[in-house]
């Protein structure tokens, strides 16, 4: 037997052998996916015959709830601003990712969620040169969701810490004191967070 037809017995060989591989690697990916489908249809299944939901929406809320009054916060801090801003930014959340109408007045709602702020503290955390470069802002806070009609509580938190993080210049003739702009932030984020409570709760 010549060389070159060795050669391409060889090759002949090797390219079979090859093709039974793949063959075999696609099967098992094959199988792989189906299997991997089969248990995604499973979990869906076991988890929406459970009565899951997925959270976000407030969709346990008892049903006779359809608005929701936020009053005036109460404040045993000196920041006020925080305290006023927290109502109107707690309702715009729930505007914006439920299904609720938000009131004025609590009289007229079906549910009403106070709050209390109960601590504030503003602290440096990085310091360049001696001097603060940011200050982080811890504020605690009580909220309370109560169905108005029967007096039950639907969701309780006391003593949800929250924080926010805002810069200051080094340099003394630049200086600008941004804890308003920060109390903004820290506010929507609040909002943020007491809606995200609510909601996972339900």
């Amino acid at each position: 037997m010549s060389l070159r037809t060795r050669q391409v017995g060889f090759r002949r060989d090797a390219e079979k052998k090859f093709s039974e591989m793949f063959s075999l690697r696609l099967s098992l990916c094959s199988l792989r996916l189906c299997v991997e489908t089969a248990f995604c249809v499973i979990l869906f299944s076991s988890l929406t015959g459970c009565g899951y939901h997925v959270s976000g929406r407030g969709d346990l809320l008892p049903k006779t709830i359809k608005t929701i009054a936020i009053p005036a916060f109460g404040n045993l801090t000196s920041r006020y601003k925080l305290a006023r801003l927290l109502p109107t930014d707690i309702g715009r959340e729930m505007l914006s990712r439920t299904r609720y109408t938000i009131v004025s007045d609590p009289n007229q709602a079906d549910a009403v969620l106070t709050g209390t702020l109960h601590n504030f503290v503003a602290y440096p955390t990085i310091s360049a040169n001696g001097r603060s470069t940011v200050v982080e802002a811890v504020v605690t806070l009580k909220i309370t969701l109560t169905n108005r009609a029967t007096g039950a509580v639907l969701f309780t938190r006391n003593g949800a810490e929250f924080r926010e993080r805002y810069e200051i210049s080094i340099d003394p003739k630049a200086y600008f004191d941004e804890s308003g702009t920060a109390m903004d932030r820290l506010s929507r984020s609040v909002a943020r967070s007491v809606v995200s409570a609510i909601l996972e709760t339900f």
